[in-house]
């Protein structure tokens, strides 16, 4: 492990790895302030578990267009730079929010304020994650290649140890000060991550230059790869191709295909080339979700957080109202559930990973299905009965969600690896990834809706057995819908 972090060292340098570290460990450490939030939605602003969960899916939203970010970043250089000034940019936004809510009482006890702050701190968040995945793609792209697994599991070692930190100190900290002070608290990490930004020097691949573009025949995408239209191909190149012929054919010096793909001409204002970049980047992903191999699978996975409500916030106002689970408990349900994310990537690497997609895909919502069956037992009461504590169903629920999750986002992670074309690899990931985010946060709304509908709040919890019974049955729903997942796609081929 020293060996191949004084590798890593040599090869990108102690500050850049340092702040790959530091911005992963600070997205899992989230939890330490989120949990904090939890509380103040429901104690303090006293809203239902429907209300809660609307504020927790709005402020939410930002994740959900990860692909601007880096759009943005790839086609409207700032200072020159495309990379750090935003990463600047996005550490302000997320440090900022969490300064005003705990220095003003006022707004953190107003809901639409306090859900705007979130919101904002949301944006700086996922934009510095869309911002640091660049810098990575860009720092192994040519002869450091061979150590992006090693920088890739040093990111996720990272985030995982910082969710652990956060949420056992978060639990802890909830006990002893106030949800304020929590704010003030997680300040220092976005704080230290803006020092850290500003002494990063960005790699000279990464600045603005029209030189790097004579021919006008490449474009950045999201994650900073090349996009060479000569190399995406889609199905209806071929109708480009015989247009292009039919132009030569009538001596016409005009090539559409090639005018869309020249981002950059000779004389062209500064606002009109990040128009034309901003244009093509979007033509690129245009081109790429006109194929049914795309959008099908994406689809799946989208309407397979839309059709299944999602019910967390409902259960959080469930397990600290009714079952009276203090706050140091919950936060180490949640080191038990990083465990068991943990545990779900060893075992599908382990056992699942050359497992038709299709299958894995059931035994997942099977598996959730059967998860969901655990809190009916728990809301039911009969684990009392049994003479199964409270914090026993908590706890092994929590571990079997997340890595019940993991088995499902995996081929999630697989399947977008394995569908983007050569060279926009990055933006279209990070599309990819949108949608996941997207299809969650519609679920979150879905799962309001019906606590709403079915009058579910803090002081009755009488429907909340129903409704996970309508959770159940709606797990099912995407079961029937594997179709668009590719027959024959495992973890090792598409």
């Amino acid at each position: 492990m020293i060996k191949g972090w004084k590798q890593l060292r040599a090869a990108f340098g102690a500050s850049f790895l340092w702040l790959v570290c530091l911005i992963y460990f600070t997205q899992g450490f989230r939890s330490f302030a989120w949990t904090a939030v939890s509380y103040q939605l429901k104690d303090i602003l006293k809203l239902s578990p429907s209300a809660s969960q609307f504020v927790f899916s709005v402020a939410f939203f930002p994740w959900s267009i990860k692909p601007l970010y880096g759009i943005l970043s790839d086609c409207i250089p700032i200072g020159g730079r495309k990379r750090v000034p935003y990463l600047i940019l996005a550490t302000i936004l997320s440090l900022v929010p969490w300064l005003i809510l705990g220095l003003n009482a006022y707004l953190r006890n107003s809901t639409w304020h306090l859900t705007i702050f979130l919101t904002v701190q949301n944006l700086g968040s996922a934009m510095a994650d869309v911002v640091i995945d660049a810098m990575i793609a860009e720092a192994v792209r040519f002869e450091k290649a061979s150590f992006a697994g090693d920088l890739q599991s040093m990111s996720w070692f990272a985030m995982a140890f910082g969710g652990i930190c956060g949420s056992l100190f978060g639990g802890y900290a909830l006990t002893n000060v106030e949800i304020a002070t929590i704010f003030l608290l997680f300040t220092v990490l976005p704080a230290v991550q803006l020092l850290s930004s500003s002494s990063v020097k960005e790699n000279p691949s990464c600045t603005y230059d029209e030189k790097d573009h004579p021919n006008g025949k490449h474009l950045m995408n999201g994650n900073s790869s090349l996009i060479d239209e000569d190399r995406f191909t889609v199905k209806k190149q071929s109708k480009s191709t015989s247009r292009r012929k039919k132009s030569r054919k009538s001596g016409k010096k005009m090539d559409v295909a090639s005018d869309k793909s020249r981002p950059f001409r000779e004389g062209d204002p500064l606002f009109l080339k990040w128009l034309r970049s901003l244009k093509n980047a979007i033509y690129g992903l245009y081109q790429a979700f006109q194929q049914p191999v795309i959008w099908r699978p994406m689809a799946w996975f989208f309407l397979a957080h839309v059709t299944v409500p999602n019910l967390s916030t409902v259960m959080f106002y469930y397990q600290t109202d009714f079952l009276k689970l203090e706050a140091s408990f919950l936060g180490t349900s949640r080191v038990v559930g990083w465990v068991g994310l943990m545990i779900g990537t060893f075992i599908y690497n382990r056992f699942f990973k050359t497992m038709n997609l299709r299958k894995i895909l059931l035994f997942a919502h099977v598996g959730l299905a059967l998860l969901a069956t655990l809190d009916m037992i728990l809301v039911s009461r009969i684990n009392v009965s049994l003479a199964i504590s409270d914090k026993v169903m908590v706890l092994s629920g929590s571990a079997l969600a997340d890595a019940i999750n993991q088995l499902k986002f995996m081929p999630f992670l697989i399947l977008s690896g394995q569908l983007c074309p050569p060279g926009i690899e990055g933006t279209l990931f990070a599309l990819f990834m949108s949608i996941n985010n997207l299809g969650s946060t519609l679920g979150s709304f879905v799962g309001a809706g019906l606590a709403s509908f079915l009058n579910i709040h803090s002081g009755s919890f009488d429907s909340l057995l129903l409704g996970i019974a309508i959770q159940v049955v709606c797990i099912f729903v995407p079961v029937a819908l594997l179709f668009l997942i590719p027959k024959d796609a495992t973890g090792i081929s598409a």
